[in-house]
Parts: C-alpha cells; sequence; structure tokens
C-alpha cells in the first residue's frame, strides 16, 4: 500500500511540473498491460503488489477495466478541458487510485476507504464540467444516497473487527442477524444501483459531462457487484435466506425499468435507465450464490462497462452537434452522419444482447441460473428480455430514422478520435467473445 501510494504521489508532482497528455497515456497503457498479465492468474500473491493489495482474477480484471474506461475519458473529453486541462488530469489520476484501491484491496477497512473516496471526484467531475444548473442537485443526489446507506456498512466492519470474529459465523436467523446483513449488502445493492433506491443513477447521468457519464456506467456501478461479492462470501447462510427479496425486487423492477425506457425522450437517460435493467440481472446472479450465476454477473459486468460506456459516447457525440438530448430532435440522424449510424447499430445490438458480444454469453448464464434456481422467474424474465431488445430497437429508429428536425444547423462530420473512442468500446466487447475461459474464476 504504501509502495503504491508513493507511486501516485510521484505521479502527482511530475503532472504538476507539466506532465504531457502522451506520458499520461504512456502511464495508462504500461498500468493496464500490467493488470491484464496478471489477469492470466487465478490467484495474484499478495506481496506481489505491495503489502495489502491483491486479489483474484475478478478484481485484476475489473481494474483494469478501470484503467481502460479512464484512458478513453481522456480521449472522449479533449475538446471539453481544454481551458483547465491539468485539474482535469489530477482528477482522472485520483479517480484510477482509487479504483485500483478498490478492487485490489484485501483488507475491507482498506475497500471501505477506497469505496467512498471515489465519490469525491466523481462529484467533483459533475460540478464542475456539467452543463446544466442542476447538476449540482444530481451531486447531491449521488452522494447523500451513496453516503446514507454506507455509515452502517462501517458500522458492521468495525464491530466484526472490534469483536474479533469473521462475519461469517452469522448462521442465526434473528433480528441481529438480519440487520447486520441489510447494513452489509444496503451500501453495494444502491451502487449498482437496485430498483427503489436507483433515483440518483439517472438525475447523476444526466447532468454529468461526458467523462462523468462513461465513468458511472463503465465502472462505479462495477463497485456495487464487486463489493457484493466481497461481503457476499462472509453473509452466505443470509443470502440463502433472504437473497430471494432482492432478487425479486431486482428482476421485476427490472422489467418495470423496461417500460419506462419505452416512454423516455432523453437520450441519456433512456440509457441511464438501461444499467438498472442489466444490474438487476447481475442482482440477481449474485444472489443465486451459484458458480455460473457468478460467472454470469461477471461477464456481465465487464459487457455492459464497455456498451453503456460507448453508448454514452454515442449521445455525447449527438449532443455536440445538435445541443439537445430531446429523441424528438435527434431524429433522422443517418441522413446527416451516415458514418454514426453503423456505430449506433454495433453498440445498441450489443446492449440488447446479440451474438458476438459478452452481454450475450452473461445473459444466457444468468437466465438459466435463475430459471434453474426458480421456475417462477420465466414470466418476469421473459418480459424482461422482450422489453430490453424492444427500447434498444426503439433507440435505434427513433434516433437514425425519421424526417428531420427544421432548423437544424450545419454541424462537421464525426472525427476520427470518436471513431477510435467508439471502436475501443466495441472491439474488446466483441473480441472477448472469442476468449470466455479468460473469464473461468
Amino acid at each position: 500500500m504504501l509502495k503504491m501510494s508513493f507511486l501516485f504521489v510521484v505521479l502527482m508532482g511530475l503532472l504538476f511540473w507539466g506532465l504531457s497528455w502522451d506520458l499520461v497515456y504512456l502511464v495508462l497503457v504500461v498500468v493496464s498491460l500490467f493488470f491484464l498479465m496478471l489477469g492470466h492468474y487465478e490467484y495474484v500473491d499478495y506481496t506481489y503488489l505491495g503489502n495489502g493489495l491483491g486479489g483474484g482474477l475478478l478484481g485484476v480484471v475489473l481494474a483494469w477495466l478501470s484503467v481502460w474506461i479512464v484512458m478513453l475519458m481522456l480521449l472522449a473529453s479533449l475538446s471539453t478541458i481544454k481551458d483547465n486541462e491539468v485539474y482535469f488530469l489530477v482528477l482522472m489520476l485520483v479517480m484510477l487510485f482509487f479504483l485500483v484501491l478498490v478492487f485490489c484491496s484485501i483488507d475491507l477497512i482498506w475497500f471501505y476507504i477506497s469505496f467512498e473516496a471515489v465519490l469525491v471526484p466523481t462529484y467533483l467531475l459533475i460540478i464542475g464540467w456539467g452543463y446544466q444548473p442542476e447538476r449540482l442537485q444530481a451531486g447531491l443526489y449521488l452522494i447523500f444516497y451513496t453516503m446514507f446507506v454506507s455509515l452502517p456498512l462501517l458500522l458492521v466492519i468495525l464491530w466484526a473487527s472490534h469483536k474479533n470474529i469473521g462475519l461469517m459465523n452469522v448462521f442465526t436467523f434473528n433480528v441481529i442477524s438480519v440487520l447486520l446483513f441489510f447494513c452489509g449488502v444496503g451500501a453495494f445493492l444502491v451502487k449498482m444501483p437496485m430498483f427503489f433506491v436507483h433515483l440518483w443513477l439517472p438525475k447523476a447521468h444526466v447532468e454529468a459531462p461526458i467523462s462523468g457519464s462513461m465513468v458511472l456506467a463503465g465502472v462505479l456501478l462495477k463497485m456495487g457487484g464487486f463489493g457484493l461479492y466481497r461481503i457476499g462470501e462472509y453473509f452466505v447462510f443470509m443470502m440463502k435466506t433472504l437473497g430471494m427479496v432482492w432478487m425479486s425486487i431486482s428482476l421485476v423492477g427490472g422489467a418495470y425499468m423496461s417500460f419506462v425506457c419505452l416512454r423516455q425522450s432523453d437520450l441519456k437517460a433512456l440509457i441511464a435507465y438501461s444499467s438498472v435493467v442489466h444490474m438487476g440481472l447481475v442482482i440477481g446472479g449474485l444472489m443465486t450464490l451459484s458458480l455460473v450465476g457468478l460467472i454470469g454477473s461477471f461477464i456481465l459486468m465487464v459487457g455492459h462497462g464497455l456498451c453503456s460506456s460507448g453508448l454514452f459516447c454515442l449521445a455525447n457525440m449527438n449532443y455536440e452537434r445538435v445541443h439537445s438530448r430531446s429523441i424528438v430532435m435527434n431524429k433522422g440522424m443517418i441522413n446527416l452522419l451516415p458514418s454514426s449510424s453503423l456505430m449506433w447499430f454495433l453498440l445498441i445490438s450489443s446492449n440488447m444482447a446479440a451474438p458476438l458480444s459478452l452481454n450475450l454469453v452473461g445473459e444466457i448464464s444468468l437466465l438459466g441460473c435463475l430459471l434453474s434456481y426458480s421456475g417462477f422467474m420465466m414470466t418476469v424474465l421473459v418480459v424482461l428480455s422482450f422489453f430490453s431488445a424492444a427500447y434498444c430497437l426503439y433507440l435505434y429508429s427513433s434516433v437514425q430514422h425519421g424526417s428531420l428536425v427544421k432548423g437544424t444547423m450545419p454541424f462537421y462530420e464525426m472525427l476520427v478520435v470518436e471513431y477510435l473512442v467508439l471502436l475501443l468500446h466495441w472491439v474488446p466487447l466483441n473480441v472477448l467473445f472469442l476468449k470466455l475461459d479468460f473469464f473461468i474464476l
């Protein structure tokens, strides 16, 4: 931990002394390759990463995903941070530092500190680079929703360390054990987010800049799934007893969110609500306590991180040209940006779990796992799957087809760097399909 902190301080010092974009990318590429190499091992030696750091394949791959998304955030934000470039780079380095700590920390206290520290740069991103005055309210939603349920988690961790017992000893079903379980998993269910506690996510997505939306969809939601996996091993008995409650809320809420997506008129809000649908499946898979459910949730988290982040990039590219997030104002874009229509099709088809995408493998694994867990899930899963495809088709047909809005001002064609950002989202999402044994835990 001390070695990594020293490296982080050195990078920050170099940045303030005039670190260039090229050197930032070099550092990020080296770190990403390092984590990609470590991902080939089932377990990483704790001393290899330094005192207090390590982890299995799940944490290492999510750490690599964090580095990848942060690199793409820098590419996607080139046109919006020209005035305060250094501050933005500092914020990205701070965020990346804490994200890697979240996924690679062994101790639960360090995990909790890093888990909460990521909120600070995210809040500053929304407040500092957001577009609308409502970004203040969105930042408060983000902070209070997550902090309100995080304090009970800290109390549970401190209580367990004070009593010098493992949380795995909670094998009795009484009021105290149920309360401990709710306090332990509540913070991660809000972070994912689960239905009923998801209201902060669309608000934060709509008001955040492109970099904020990318990190929210690409990495921060995965922190909830990873935390549920980490804390779930201490509450196996309680998850087996009460897991059906969270599973039912998530899946029925996901089906309801699919209907909500069909009524959306805001591009970013529609993509944000679709994240709630996917995370509902992830929660259901984790609550089954099966290996197939865990692997399916793992694959879907990685696939959703790449796919949803790419969709937010596309929505932002339209917003920079049309200056509106309304689907009505973005109609007929195939006539003005025919080259972007292919990228819309590729990413939306991946979002609806078309073949050759990680989302397909993750959803098939989760559907089979949930149906084997309970046959009563059939109805809600059919509704969820069908209407997930329906709102994806609605999004594509509404944006690309239809008559152009009168008064649309002339704008420039897509840039090479924008193609690069979109392809760096889509290529791993579909190439990793060919190496599925990489995800076997």
